[in-house]
């Protein structure tokens, strides 16, 4: 919608609009001003636009995309409506003049923690500003027109149907049908055409449904396992039409993982964060790039266009419900609201893996501990304790209510909450990163399911920020773990590959590790700053992500060391491993069934060397290893 906006904070609010705000000013729409950060009452956008039609007869909407907070809608003084959640698209109809004002307020989330991240200190107070975020437009639409097309694929013993509804906005009688097509999207595959019949009176919205039988599917199967088949669907009613691109696949969860089109897939994540100017595209590639199978939507809900392009590429997601931790009550009726809003917007997408209901709902570790014995012994007892304090019947609850095939993550948070899945911080906020295979023996049962493992770090842009104010980074264990910006990003870097590695060889199921991006400028949990450039945390997590890799099985020192060849793979793998510590080095014959970790011989690492570096082919590609010593 192109045209200048300008922005205000509500100063005082009626059922009329905005009885006054602050100052008018310049602001981009859709977009995030920063000048309203943190501010406490509601933000008001306005612009003005001609009117669009060709004809007196067609028909206008107003059509908003991740209108966050409370969002009311005034068109020429008159309130057209209002909506959220800010992730499930808005649509107003109206009768425009020669010359019409729209005005759009939003309002901040009340105190509920129903903004999910945008709530809590995790990401700065401009990711979370009240406006319109992703898009904004006015539609022009003929008198009767197809206004909505939901599709729900689902496979079947004798192949796969897609279940349509299309909803006809009527402006005039109508008596005709609508042609539903379907046809593969770039690959060879049978389409398929059906017409339904739609009868309606002037001004009647009628719903139709078909399903659409899909012979012989070609499956959507996630990056690295086949291609990523989609079909699309489309509705036509005269010359207006709607489309929908979908893909054909099947998911469990059982005891060891994932299992996609009846075939095993071991799962490598990272977790995302929102930050201001973010570009989904990116975020997919970047993901990949560190050889991610998986991104876990923490805390809030991208846009379609991330959706989308986790389709295209075969990327998972592990979707979170967008409620904060336990600064809030966690109130059962808005999650299960929330989850089925999810499951209709993006329930179409097969890149949606996974649902995650609560996150964090206790944080026994919040206040860090140090390392050895004595260390141990008070996070046996801060586990105890939580494990006592804790009861996640109201996250059972939710679950219980998916309303879809997909797999669903009860709770997801630190170790003594008997979590679905683990959120680990050794090295980070507790003990030392090479604790990890106590805590795993300790509790066998974390590493199974993780959900993320935290360790933080500086960025470049650190020089000109005070750590304290960084959102996301606690900066008291920083202090403690590392002095400055190249300090910190060796100890992060460290931290998660000692973690992920151990997790591997333990065979964690469903792994996922770090953060994708800061969430502000000067540092944070991410592999990537804020503005994409890599950390040193990022290359290594990409090397333990590797499908195949072989890594120690102990600490990295002089000395006799285990190696291991962890394989996520669903094929027996055969390799030599060559390995160079200083002047010292030496070939292993490496062998490792599917999905297994398998221990090799010992090296001896002379109490000289540097560095430890693995290397070896797999397929005639190379893979590659390293440790400092």
């Amino acid at each position: 919608m192109a045209g200048k906006w300008t922005g205000g904070i509500v100063t005082e609010a009626g059922d009329e609009g905005p009885l006054a705000v602050e100052e008018w000013i310049p602001v981009t729409v859709p977009g995030r001003s920063p000048t309203f950060a943190g501010a406490d009452g509601p933000i008001a956008y306005r612009t003005t636009f001609a009117d669009p039609r060709s004809h007196p007869a067609e028909r206008t909407r107003l059509a908003l995309r991740g209108a966050y907070g409370r969002t009311r809608v005034w068109l020429n003084g008159t309130l057209l409506g209002e909506h959220s959640p800010y992730f499930v698209p808005a649509q107003f109809e109206f009768d425009p003049r020669e010359t019409n004002e729209v005005l759009v307020v939003c309002e901040p989330p009340d105190e509920s923690g129903a903004g999910g991240i945008y709530e809590t200190d995790a990401v700065p107070a401009e990711t979370g500003v009240p406006g319109i975020w992703w898009d904004v437009e006015v539609q022009v639409r003929p008198t009767t027109f197809v206004s909505s097309l939901d599709v729900r694929p689902r496979t079947t013993d004798d192949g796969a149907v897609i279940e349509t509804e299309v909803t006809v906005d009527a402006g005039e009688a109508i008596d005709d049908a609508v042609t539903l097509s379907l046809r593969p999207e770039g690959f060879r595959g049978g389409g398929s055409m059906e017409r339904v019949a739609v009868r309606a009176d002037a001004g009647e919205r009628v719903t139709v449904s078909k399903s659409l039988e899909v012979r012989d599917p070609s499956l959507w199967w996630p990056r690295g396992y086949g291609p990523q088949h989609r079909y699309t669907v489309r509705a036509k009613l005269g010359e207006e039409s709607a489309e929908r691109t979908v893909g054909l696949r099947t998911i469990e969860r059982d005891e060891e993982g994932l299992v996609v089109n009846s075939r095993r897939v071991r799962v490598r994540g990272i977790n995302r964060r929102p930050s201001v100017g973010e570009d989904a595209s990116e975020d997919v590639r970047r993901a990949i790039d560190a050889n991610a199978t998986l991104v876990r939507a923490r805390g809030h809900v991208p846009s379609s266009d991330f959706y989308a392009a986790c389709d295209e590429a075969g990327l998972l997601v592990w979707q979170d419900i967008p409620l904060a931790g336990d600064e809030f009550e966690f109130d059962v009726d808005r999650a299960t609201a929330l989850l089925e809003s999810i499951a209709t917007t993006y329930g179409s997408h097969p890149s949606l893996a996974m649902y995650g209901i609560r996150d964090d709902p206790h944080e026994p570790f919040a206040d860090p501990l140090g390392s050895g014995t004595l260390a141990k012994l008070r996070f046996r007892w801060r586990a105890w304790r939580a494990s006592g304090d804790h009861a996640d019947a109201d996250a059972e609850a939710v679950a219980a209510t998916v309303p879809d095939d997909r797999p669903v993550v009860s709770v997801a948070g630190q170790p003594g909450l008997d979590p679905a899945a683990a959120h680990l911080s050794p090295g980070w906020r507790y003990l030392e990163a090479d604790d990890v295979d106590w805590l795993l023996e300790r509790y066998p049962d974390l590493g199974r399911v993780v959900g993320d493992v935290e360790a933080g770090s500086l960025s470049d842009t650190a020089e000109s920020s005070d750590p304290t104010s960084i959102p996301g980074l606690d900066a008291s264990i920083l202090e403690r773990r590392a002095d400055g910006v190249e300090a910190s990003q060796t100890v992060q870097a460290a931290t998660l590959k000692t973690v992920v590695e151990a997790l591997r060889r333990h065979g964690s199921g469903i792994l996922v590790a770090g953060t994708l991006r800061d969430a502000a400028t000067g540092g944070g949990v991410g592999v990537l700053s804020a503005d994409g450039t890599t950390k040193p945390a990022f290359d290594v997590l990409a090397d333990a992500y590797e499908p195949v890799q072989v890594v120690l099985d102990g600490p990295a020192e002089p000395g006799s060391v285990g190696l291991a060849l962890c394989n996520d793979t669903d094929e027996r793998v055969e390799t030599t491993v060559a390995w160079r510590a200083g002047d010292e080095g030496g070939e292993i014959s490496a062998v490792a069934d599917a999905f297994v970790s398998t221990p090799l011989e010992t090296v001896e690492i002379p109490s000289t060397a540097s560095e430890l570096t693995l290397e070896f082919a797999i397929d005639g590609r190379p893979v590659r290893n390293s440790y400092r010593l």
